[in-house]
């Protein structure tokens, strides 16, 4: 019985080469599922265009030289510097020694950090309390308003 109903199929609808090549790639693909079941997707949202300088257009990224790319780049100072006192070999800071002291004090009144004066850790006690010593007796300014316009030295 199924002979005859696959016959009769057969001779109602002619296949061709070309239906029978469509028919098995028609059944790999699923059927889209309902409109109401799917999910609307966003659309992709464009970068945006980068904005321009008040000038009008970006500067170009720097260029380096290509001699530049040769030699390794150092950002650090390298090696510290001695401290003077200690190559001195200062036993104590004096704190009458104004001159000696001024060396140790920005223009502003403030006293130079380590790093800047490269004094030891040590000697750099001693001399903020020589300089607190000399600034105590006005040996040496407290701001930069004390600092004397035309003077050479203070004494």
């Amino acid at each position: 019985m199924e002979k005859d109903k696959e016959q009769e199929t057969e001779q109602t609808q002619p296949v061709t080469d070309e239906a029978e090549a469509a028919a098995p790639a028609a059944a790999a693909v699923p059927e889209p599922a309902p409109a109401a079941a799917t999910v609307p997707t966003p659309a992709p949202v464009a970068a945006a265009a980068p904005i321009p300088a008040a000038g009008g257009e970006r500067p170009a990224p720097r260029q380096r030289d290509a001699d530049s790319q040769d030699r390794p780049r150092h950002r650090g100072r390298g090696r510290r510097r001695p401290c003077v006192m200690c190559v001195e070999k200062m036993t104590s800071v004096d704190y009458k020694d104004f001159n000696f002291l001024r060396r140790f004090v920005s223009d502003r009144g403030r006293i130079d950090t380590r790093r800047k004066t490269g004094t030891c850790a040590k000697h750099q006690r001693a001399l903020a309390q020589a300089i607190k010593r000399a600034r105590h007796l006005a040996l040496l300014p407290y701001t930069a308003e004390h600092v004397r316009m035309g003077a050479t030295s203070f004494r």
